[in-house]
């Protein structure tokens, strides 16, 4: 299953003052979609807390400072409507993982997804007309979910023997015994693991 980093832009004009301070990272906590829009925890450097409430005021938004010290400040506040890009990983059936950093008038974000569920996202973004860059897209399949119980111990059993050395030390008839199975069985059973296994390792990436 690929673990993806994408990033989108923000449309003109939104959260300007990260692209007047296009070294710092800001960061948002949480977002969850309720009745009246979205509630949404917000965390900026201390330093620029007056440039972020001037935003906020700029803009029809409610919100509240939960928190301040000498590194951050903490804001929650809520959208009136369900943005664009949050209703798109909706439809998509992700999940993002937080939380999610604003750079220069970029958020990126991670999640973990299918291939399927993926390409449905790049589709829902495009529809939307987002700019968005896919930054990396990696495997990060769990070889303890990739085969079964009886793939996994015919596997170790046959790679702790020799099996797959070169050359084996372990013939496919000895491992049958050392499985007490037939030879037949031991060939179908690491023909269907080592397919799986083969199948995931060269899984084309989505581009």
């Amino acid at each position: 299953m690929p673990h993806t980093r994408l990033q989108f832009k923000l449309p003109g004009g939104a959260f300007e003052f990260s692209t007047d301070h296009p070294d710092r990272e800001f960061r948002i906590l949480a977002a969850f979609p309720v009745d009246s829009g979205l509630f949404v925890a917000f965390e900026a450097p201390t330093e620029h807390r007056q440039a972020v409430l001037r935003d906020f005021d700029d803009v029809p938004l409610s919100y509240d400072v939960l928190h301040t010290d000498d590194q951050s400040v903490l804001i929650q506040y809520e959208m009136p409507s369900i943005p664009p890009p949050v209703r798109a990983i909706l439809a998509s059936g992700n999940l993002v993982q937080f939380p999610l950093t604003l750079r220069d008038g970029w958020i990126t974000f991670d999640l973990t997804t299918s291939h399927e569920r993926l390409s449905k996202l790049k589709a829902e973004f495009e529809d939307t007309g987002l700019t968005y860059e896919v930054v990396s897209v990696t495997q990060t399949t769990d070889p303890v979910d990739l085969l079964t119980d009886r793939q996994r111990r015919f596997m170790i059993e046959a790679l702790q023997r020799g099996y797959y050395d070169s050359p084996r030390e372990c013939s496919l008839t000895d491992l049958a015994v050392t499985l007490t199975v037939s030879k037949s069985t031991a060939s179908r059973v690491l023909h269907n693991a080592e397919e799986t296994v083969i199948k995931e390792f060269f899984a084309e990436p989505i581009e």
